[in-house]
């Protein structure tokens, strides 16, 4: 038992010293906007002002005007409208201030959330795609919306109802003393027994409030992942368990987000029935004070009891209870916020993919044996390489990517790949065929850099793939992948997507290079027809047409194509080889395929199983052989 109490006191230390680092980070947000939050500050106090003038002034009001007429028998009221248009005009400032330091907070609230949004965007664009493999899209896409959300609330509504409440307490202190120590002795002991009972409402939702945002991430990961597999859920009946499977997690939400939000709910009503209750008191004290004619001790010295002040006393006992169960109240919107920003920042503070790679990727002719830069679309493809002296080396692109005795694992202790020796030379085309799991698409990754090699060697054009810079890198490459993504715009923009430069003629030249022409002209606008959805309007073949019409306006000098006619009807497979064959001409091309038809001209075909290539060589040499591609050439046994 105390081994569990000391991890749980170990655990909300934990917690504690996280919100704080929370807390500093959000307040660096706030440097940007010091002059406005110092003048939403400054409207706090003068809101808070006015209403402890209106309440002190309350006992001016009775003593010297009120209680007066009632003993003249023609009553002279215009000192009395008088004092109530003071009264108007102190309520009317503290209402202009209330509503400018609001406005104000929304500002700064706004500006800080697009901060946040932006950097938060800005580091996921930079984060491996191990980041993505690993977490849910769903429970990335809840720190842009409900993390988020907390976070505005927090800024716009709770930070400033927090600051006013603080100044609301201590000037409505002072202002209780100055009327009346005694009665105000009396108000400071309930609000301690309160305040204890607030503190043990509180610490219990607030753990619960942690652990609610992330149930909600964990909830939102499940909902996108049954949206995006919708069609394979209902064709496989799946829709009971995934019903189920949703009930257990949506319970596990409701469960934590019930008994957050028990606690949170019955703070404010607890504190208002002890701030009614506090007000009962007061009166019968005061009045039993005023009856007796007991002496009054305040900050202004003895003084007798009199209406007036127990009246503007009573209004200050509510305005000094009122704030502190508001703070009350706020404290679980600040915990939910914490927590949400905590979950912000756990991104944000996620490793970026490293890149110390320094050889580049450039444009350049030759001209009288050297090469110049030719800065634009001219010119071959060239590698730059800088040296520590200054001086530049160029060499020329051609495509020859080895490897050398590879291995790889994404888990540590589990290997993908071991001790993979390949080569591919200028132009050729290179088909690697497996079951599924056997390493053929993380051939291509390593290729790519979306992982680094664990052991061994990739040398692309004799330099060391670690040395080039992954944007050039990259952009040395084309990749058509069997799932298709276009995003939401115009086809034209879709096909540009693969080079942002290109004219509308380069993209019309792409399209029917990929013999996707035909198809977008008899769409409702052509190039200019919006997708949507992912194109969700357009077959699974015709999306992978614009896919690989996306590849060819980049014109890279090396294709990786992944399985990109496994989507595509036969007949259309046979129009889409013709343009591929194209695509690929002088090209160094790596193709992963289940169909051995389309690897069948392939230079080299190199087969794999369990992450080590068992054999390679051209089809007629693996026919020959009489292996594993024989069989699964012949269908002996098919590729899982």
């Amino acid at each position: 038992m105390n081994k569990m109490a000391m991890e749980k006191e170990k655990t909300g230390r934990g917690m504690e010293k996280a919100n704080r680092q929370t807390v500093k980070r959000l307040l660096r947000y706030l440097k940007a906007y010091r002059l406005r939050f110092a003048l939403v500050l400054l409207c706090i106090l003068i809101s808070a002002m006015a209403s402890v003038c209106a309440s002190l002034f309350i006992q001016t009001l009775i003593d010297d005007y009120i209680a007066p007429l009632l003993l003249e028998s023609v009553p002279d009221y215009s000192g009395l409208l008088r004092a109530i248009g003071t009264m108007a005009a102190v309520y009317l400032t503290g209402v202009c201030a209330t509503l400018l330091y609001n406005r104000l907070m929304v500002t700064i609230a706004q500006g800080i959330l697009k901060q946040i949004r932006d950097q938060m965007f800005e580091r996921m664009q930079a984060l491996p795609i191990r980041y993505f493999d690993t977490h849910s899209h769903g429970d990335v896409m809840s720190h842009y919306t409900n993390d988020t959300d907390t976070l505005r609330q927090m800024l716009a509504q709770s930070i400033p109802q927090v600051f006013s409440s603080i100044v609301t307490i201590i000037t409505v202190f002072l202002s209780m003393l100055y009327l009346s120590a005694y009665l105000t002795g009396i108000v400071v002991l309930f609000v301690i027994l309160m305040m204890q009972l607030v503190k043990k409402i509180a610490g219990s939702s607030g753990k619960f409030f942690v652990r609610q945002q992330a149930a909600l991430g964990d909830v939102n990961g499940y909902i996108e992942e049954m949206i995006h597999g919708q069609k394979v859920v209902k064709v496989f009946c799946h829709e009971e368990k995934a019903k189920a499977q949703f009930d257990v997690k949506n319970d596990l939400l409701c469960d934590d987000a019930s008994s957050a939000n028990a606690y949170a709910n019955v703070l404010l009503p607890v504190t208002y029935s002890l701030g009614y209750t506090l007000y009962v008191l007061v009166a019968l004290v005061g009045a039993f004070m005023a009856i007796a004619g007991t002496r009054n001790l305040s900050l202004a010295g003895m003084s007798v009891v009199t209406l007036g002040m127990i009246s503007s006393f009573l209004q200050l006992t509510r305005s000094f209870v009122n704030p502190i169960g508001q703070v009350s109240q706020q404290f679980n919107s600040i915990v939910m916020a914490l927590a949400g920003a905590s979950r912000i920042f756990e991104l944000m503070d996620e490793e970026p993919e490293t890149d110390e790679g320094y050889v580049t990727l450039v444009r350049a002719k030759l001209e009288d044996g050297t090469w110049k830069e030719t800065g634009g679309k001219d010119g071959a493809w060239v590698w730059k390489h800088p040296h520590g002296d200054g001086s530049l080396t160029y060499t020329q692109m051609r495509g020859e990517v080895r490897f050398y005795d590879v291995d790889f694992a994404y888990e540590e202790g589990k290997p993908v790949l071991h001790n993979i020796t390949l080569y591919a030379e200028p132009g050729q085309k290179v088909a690697f065929v497996g079951a599924t799991g056997a390493g053929k698409t993380t051939i291509t990754n390593l290729i790519n850099r979306f992982y680094d090699i664990a052991d061994g060697k990739v040398r692309y054009d004799g330099i060391n793939i670690n040395k080039i810079k992954k944007a050039d890198l990259r952009r040395s490459l084309g990749v058509v992948l069997q799932d298709v993504n276009l995003f939401t715009g115009t086809v034209m923009e879709n096909i540009r997507y693969g080079r942002l430069d290109a004219t509308d003629e380069e993209c019309v030249a792409a399209a029917k290079l990929a013999n996707a022409h035909d198809f977008i002209e008899m769409l409702p606008q052509g190039y200019q027809t919006v997708l949507s959805g992912d194109g969700g309007g357009l077959s699974q073949g015709q999306r992978q047409l614009l896919s690989i019409a996306r590849a060819a306006v980049a014109d890279p000098p090396v294709m990786i194509l992944d399985e990109a006619t496994s989507s595509i009807d036969t007949r259309t497979e046979a129009i889409v080889q013709r343009g591929m064959d194209a695509l690929m001409e002088g090209r160094t091309v790596f193709v992963i395929a289940h169909r051995l038809s389309t690897v069948k001209n392939s230079d080299v075909i190199m087969v794999l199983d369990h992450g080590r290539i068992i054999e390679r060589g051209t089809h007629d040499k693996l026919i020959g052989e009489k292996g594993t591609y024989y069989q699964l050439y012949t269908g002996a046994f098919e590729l899982e």
